[in-house]
């Protein structure tokens, strides 16, 4: 039985032990443990650990190298044993690290790509496991989520989505509670859609207010209408809930993945940032009023044009109120240095460190925070690119 049938019919609390005993039938492995990420994006954390196993910083150590660089491993203590650490990853969500003991002349570079294969397999049988079991979830955590953090992690896509034509990326705090920001998106083989919204405000009211705000995008999208006709369904459930007490500031995106043309609804939103070349600016848009204001809000596109290469960053807070020494909002100079600090990064790190440049004092980021980085690539198919054009 290959690695693949026996994850496949393994129950899903199971995973790991039906794993263990494929490799170490088809590679002689003497053990293997996975280490997934917790919410907070700072340690990987052991699945049903062995003895000794213990949870390794993200920033640091052989696992937190391999997760951040998305590269194998291989580490050959003596002539008798190696190690092979290997990232779990899925469509560039990257769920944790692999880690294989198998015998020094086992270890070989045709192996290390075999388990790779391995390792990518297992990252799809988490996602499908992840939804009837508990398991892998409370593994990720440190300390409890806030009920309105657990209801936060639930209705998000997730943190990350890769394609040939992009990387998208995400990462929000705080990790164990909810700022109630909203972040979705969907993908097919023309187009990408992203929609991003600032925090309404900390606790479960504000989680209640995006969870509404997102399926009624979802269905609005999965009904096929167009950003405009998803702002609308979306500004008229929120009011009907909850009549223009609790609006929502959000940005819709539609981005052509074969010419780079994007329409943009702009409902009072999140700001966006693009970068190209070596220039870092703000993209001025037409801002409309937020989801759910008022009654029958009538919203209209705009039309931008991105190139390959091009970066665009995407910066949510909680606009729920003051901060000492700032208004509640992130000044455009505090955000432009963010962005160009983070600018040699791969985009998969660009959010984290956004986040953490403007927790720094002074940054004046409020304590609920969203950033996320959209790089686009391209055509595949080597068409040439239309001219630029804004407006």
């Amino acid at each position: 039985m290959t690695v693949e049938s026996a994850l496949r019919g393994a129950a899903p609390h199971l995973l790991l032990d039906s794993l263990r005993t494929s490799l170490a039938q088809q590679y002689a492995a003497s053990s293997a443990d996975l280490l997934l990420i917790d919410y907070g994006f700072t340690s990987l954390r052991p699945v049903q650990a062995r003895a000794g196993v213990r949870p390794a910083p993200v920033d640091a150590g052989t696992a937190g190298r391999v997760f951040r660089t998305q590269q194998p491993y291989l580490f050959r203590a003596d002539g008798l044993t190696a190690t092979v650490f290997l990232p779990v990853t899925v469509r560039g969500d990257r769920l944790g690290v692999l880690v294989v003991l198998l015998p020094g002349d086992r270890a070989t570079d045709a192996t290390v790509q075999s388990l790779g294969r391995v390792a990518e397999t297992l990252g799809h049988a988490l996602c499908v496991a992840d939804r009837h079991t508990d398991l892998y979830r409370s593994t990720r955590r440190t300390h409890a989520l806030t009920l309105a953090g657990e209801m936060q992690s639930d209705t998000l896509a997730g943190r990350a989505c890769t394609g040939p034509a992009f990387d998208l990326h995400a990462h929000w705090e705080p990790a164990y509670g909810s700022g109630g920001h909203l972040l979705d998106w969907s993908v097919t083989e023309d187009e990408l859609q992203v929609v991003v919204a600032d925090g309404a405000g900390p606790g479960i009211p504000a989680a209640l207010v995006s969870t509404l705000a997102l399926n009624a995008i979802r269905n609005a999208r999965r009904a096929g209408l167009d950003l405009v006709g998803q702002a609308s369904l979306t500004d008229q459930a929120l009011y009907g809930q909850h009549r223009g007490t609790s609006p929502l500031a959000a940005l819709l995106m539609r981005l052509d993945l074969a010419t780079g043309a994007t329409e943009v609804v702009d409902a009072g939103s999140p700001t966006l940032w693009r970068t190209r070349g070596t220039t870092t600016e703000r993209i001025a848009l037409d801002r409309q009023l937020p989801l759910g204001m008022f009654e029958d809000t009538v919203y209209a596109t705009q039309r931008l044009h991105l190139l390959p290469g091009d970066r665009c960053v995407f910066v949510a807070r909680d606009p729920g109120g003051p901060r000492p020494g700032g208004a509640g909002t992130v000044p455009d100079r505090a955000v432009a240095r963010a962005v160009t600090r983070a600018a040699r990064l791969g985009c998969a790190d660009v959010p984290r460190a956004v986040v953490r440049t403007l927790r720094k004092p002074p940054g004046d980021l409020p304590d609920a925070a969203l950033v996320v980085c959209l790089d686009w690539h391209g055509t595949a198919d080597g068409r040439p690119e239309p001219p630029a054009s804004e407006g």
